[in-house]
């Protein structure tokens, strides 16, 4: 990253910006929200997510406050107008436990916002269509969602409109779930988390034309999940061999075939769809985002994050 954009801290620096701001999860309430094989601690709580909490705490506020100077000069009367913050980082860097527990923490806050998180795997084309347009070996990368389809949701939940539906996606099936849909209600804050939401050139555009309007510009503040691509490859086989003993048993995964696989051919198959898919999507896509991140949470070997960068320019 570029050391004149942002300001670095480590870890003991980074928490003792928290000030006054209280520790209100529990250790049953981690252990709620959790992903496989990750391991969240009341410690780092206190020393990563409330500094950061109490960071963003400041941002809304301040944001509230420009709205309802918009809202004044214009004569109409004070609405409020959604939060949103994005999450980016690669797969298996633990981006959806990070967004699960930042959720629970901000829905705490003295004001009971009410926060909603979404994902972009909703988002993504339909496994129908991403066989028919040979995509399937890109799934994840940016040309596998429906831009457009995002771009218009964040839309409207920036404008405020009473209703909006996000498609679900299920991991055991591996698509879309047909006539499934997540509901966000006006909420205070939305967080909006994924591998691809830093992409500048992600956006509604037809007929691969550059579009006039793209996800970021929806976005308040951008968190960027980090860490070392060799860390990140070794949590990503951690985390197929422990579901090559367990979802991929199930006969309706659509991983199925890999449930009879020894150790090794299931090490060997983690690593090469590593290698083929996650590593280069990550090299050419979404390490390159990094730097349009507001923060970025450094991670290291053991999961916790180690250092946090915080943009100045």
């Amino acid at each position: 990253m570029r050391s004149d954009a942002f300001q670095t801290f480590s870890r003991a620096e980074w928490a003792r910006l928290r000030a006054s701001t209280p520790l209100t999860l529990t250790h049953d309430d981690l252990k709620a929200l959790r992903g496989l094989n990750e391991n969240v601690s009341l410690e780092e709580l206190a020393d990563v997510y409330l500094p950061l909490s109490r960071l963003l705490n400041l941002h809304v506020r301040a944001a509230r406050n420009l709205n309802n100077v918009t809202d004044t000069f214009l004569g109409r009367p004070l609405v409020g107008h959604p939060y949103i913050i994005a999450v980016a980082g690669s797969v298996a860097v633990g981006k959806s436990t990070f967004a699960r527990v930042l959720q629970a923490i901000l829905a705490r806050w003295p004001d009971h916002p009410a926060v909603d998180l979404v994902t972009t795997d909703g988002f993504l084309y339909p496994l129908r269509k991403l066989e028919e347009d040979r995509l399937m070996a890109r799934k994840g990368f940016p040309e596998s969602y429906d831009g457009r389809q995002m771009v218009q949701f964040l839309a409207r939940v920036k404008a405020g409109d009473a209703e909006v539906h996000a498609p679900v996606y299920s991991h055991q099936a591996y698509d879309i779930v047909p006539d499934s849909w997540q509901t966000v209600r006006r909420p205070d804050v939305l967080i909006f988390e994924g591998l691809n939401v830093l992409q500048p050139g992600l956006s509604g555009g037809a007929g691969g034309r550059p579009a006039s309007v793209i996800l970021s510009d929806f976005f308040d503040f951008a968190i960027y999940l980090d860490a070392d691509t060799a860390d990140i490859e070794a949590w990503y086989l951690e985390r197929f061999l422990l579901l090559q003993r367990t979802v991929f048993q199930n006969p309706a995964s659509y991983f199925h075939h890999y449930k009879d696989l020894g150790a090794e051919e299931a090490r060997a198959a983690g690593r090469r769809i590593w290698s083929e898919i996650n590593a280069v999507n990550l090299i050419e896509n979404i390490l390159p985002t990094r730097e349009r991140a507001h923060v970025v949470l450094h991670k290291g070997a053991d999961h916790a994050v180690s250092q946090v960068a915080l943009r100045q320019l």
